[in-house]
């Protein structure tokens, strides 16, 4: 792990555990086993820190798409994104986490948040083709991944409030999300 990785995981874990106001650079640079100066190399302030973890789980997050077969029927499509995105935060619940308590934040920047939207930009093009093939009901797209995100992150809360997800649970939601934007 570099430096940089470790200084990353570093704030991730105290960000997450203190807050952002009660989580001194200091803090992070002792737990990243690092100085100071080699913190502030890395990151002027901790508002570019928290960003630069931002964007480093969104680009993450990219990889829930390599999967998708645009041969496959735009339904198959849309839930396997569903059931990816959900077992991407299962599986890494300190990123959902931080993306819970910052993602509203005004720490996060436009161009921090511009960067992270594009690794929705496959859904959002699943979207339009199935808007096109007059599948998805014709709503704002971005009125549609609201909807959709919102259910994502509210099963993504009780998830980790009461972890008893089972598979028909997910399936219930992908459903239920379906029979919402379907034409």
């Amino acid at each position: 792990m570099t430096k940089k990785d470790a200084i990353i995981s570093a704030a991730l874990e105290l960000l997450i555990e203190k807050g952002v106001h009660n989580t001194p650079m200091s803090a992070i640079a002792k737990t990243a086993g690092t100085g100071m100066g080699t913190i502030y190399n890395y990151f002027p302030n901790k508002d570019l820190l928290i960003n630069d973890i931002y964007i480093k789980i969104k680009e993450e997050e990219k990889f829930v798409f390599l999967d998708f077969e645009p041969t496959k029927p735009i339904k198959t499509q849309f839930e396997n994104y569903f059931t990816s995105i959900i077992d991407f935060f299962i599986g890494n619940p300190s990123y959902f986490k931080f993306m819970e308590q910052l993602h509203a934040s005004p720490i996060i920047t436009k161009e921090s948040r511009d960067k992270g939207g594009e690794s929705i930009e496959p859904i959002r093009l699943l979207l339009k083709k199935g808007q096109q093939d007059r599948i998805i009901k014709s709503i704002d797209i971005e009125d549609i991944l609201m909807f959709i995100g919102g259910t994502v992150l509210s099963f993504l809360r009780w998830h980790f409030d009461k972890p008893k997800t089972t598979q028909s649970s997910i399936k219930n939601q992908i459903q239920m999300v379906w029979d919402a934007i379907k034409e």
